[in-house]
């Protein structure tokens, strides 16, 4: 038989029905282009830190080649586990198990407590994976839309009442990401409280996305900061699972580590799925993973130090222009802002329009949900001389169209 005449099928329904990223669908129109500056990603303009690249090059050069435990190595989760515990509440080591990406985490996890049918709610605006991973396993995802509150504050807030009645005792897990990727949405520890004691009492499943939560601005500078966390008011035995991930607190984007924390009676099937998956993250990377925690809360500090003042800068200059209008994030490492009277459809279109005539790479917001349209996102994680240069450019951009 010809190759030519087999009909092969396609991929699963489920998957062709996903959204591919309009994220990258920007990033690749823009990719290559000279002059180009980019603000699309959600990662650092500086290198991941000396002292974390040296003990990676250690460990390759001892020769940690080899496979490791699924869970990862037992210094690492101890360090993990202890990071965790200073932060939160105590945690168990043998509730830690160390993933090849923060991404990776929230899959497995996916894996670990949804089944094809369930009903999934999820807090949104949100990056578009976290939205996308339960569909992937069959589950119908129910969005609860925060509020932008334009007078006053204008900050994004989440209508407590609203996710308490979607979250039905039907409903397998809720989705809930805090510092909010896009918006820099904090939840408030009186929140947690309310939604812990009801998924409580109807049994439903909290999955924490927590790589942003040591994000957080406009705190103590002499106390080591942190977003509040289900991570400092659950019980051990209570259905909470926590996503977390090396990339944004020690700027460690490319190198793919992250760790989860789960109910104990879960670990044994959670390691299956490590296996089946990736098997475990590599050793050497481990090593730096090791250093980054040990070492790194000086890295931490001066970040977000560096991102607070960021952040001011940018909100300043984006309010100032005409049209704009950009909340102040209490977390996270974005602003997500409005412009008004644009000619483009949608979101996607403009941020396309801003990479051809400006150089100029943004994330549309509707690569976030549809409640995200008519927002894009600016990833602050950058000089105040890159952040300038992308504002003189929207600047000129919109005084031409």
């Amino acid at each position: 038989m010809n190759a030519a005449s087999v009909h092969l099928p396609g991929a699963r329904s489920v998957v062709q029905s996903l959204g591919a990223s309009r994220i990258r669908e920007v990033a690749n129109a823009g990719i290559g282009l000279p002059d180009m500056l980019p603000f699309w990603f959600g990662e650092p303009d500086e290198t991941t830190p000396a002292f974390i690249r040296d003990a990676a090059k250690q460990a390759l050069d001892g020769g940690d080649t080899f496979y490791t435990h699924n869970f990862g190595v037992p210094p690492l989760r101890e360090a993990i586990a202890a990071y965790v515990s200073a932060l939160h509440r105590p945690v168990d080591v043998n509730r830690v198990a160390v993933t090849s990406s923060g991404v990776s985490a929230l899959m497995l996890l996916s894996q670990l407590i949804i089944n094809p049918g369930d009903r999934v709610v999820a807090v949104t605006p949100l990056w578009p994976n976290l939205l996308e991973i339960p569909k992937i396993l069959g589950a119908q995802v129910v969005k609860v839309p925060l509020r932008f509150e334009q007078h006053g504050s204008r900050t994004w807030e989440l209508d407590l009442q609203q996710l308490l009645d979607a979250l039905t005792p039907d409903t397998t897990a809720v989705y809930l990401n805090s510092p909010n990727n896009p918006t820099g949405w904090v939840i408030a520890p009186e929140q947690q409280e309310a939604i812990l004691a009801h998924c409580r009492r109807h049994g439903i499943w909290i999955l924490a996305d927590d790589v942003y939560e040591r994000l957080m601005y406009d705190g103590d500078p002499a106390r080591k900061a942190c977003a509040p966390s289900f991570l400092d008011i659950a019980a051990s035995e209570d259905r909470l699972v926590s996503a977390n991930s090396f990339s944004k607190s020690w700027l460690m984007t490319g190198w793919r580590l992250g760790w989860v924390v789960a109910p104990q009676p879960m670990m044994a099937d959670l390691g299956k799925l490590i296996e089946y998956n990736t098997s475990c993250a590599p050793g050497f990377v481990q090593r730096a993973g090791i250093a980054a925690i040990e070492g790194g809360e000086d890295t931490i500090h001066r970040t977000v130090a560096r991102y607070q003042a960021a952040r001011d800068f940018l909100y300043e200059r984006l309010n100032a222009l005409p049209g704009v209008t950009a909340p102040r994030p209490k977390g996270a490492m974005y602003l997500f802002f409005r412009i008004d009277g644009q000619r483009e459809p949608d979101t996607l279109a403009l941020c396309k329009r801003l990479v051809t005539d400006a150089r100029l790479g943004l994330a549309p917001g509707n690569a976030f949900g549809d409640e995200g349209e008519g927002y894009i996102r600016w990833c602050f994680a950058s000089s105040l001389e890159r952040l300038d240069d992308g504002v003189r450019r929207l600047a000129g951009f919109l005084e031409k169209h």
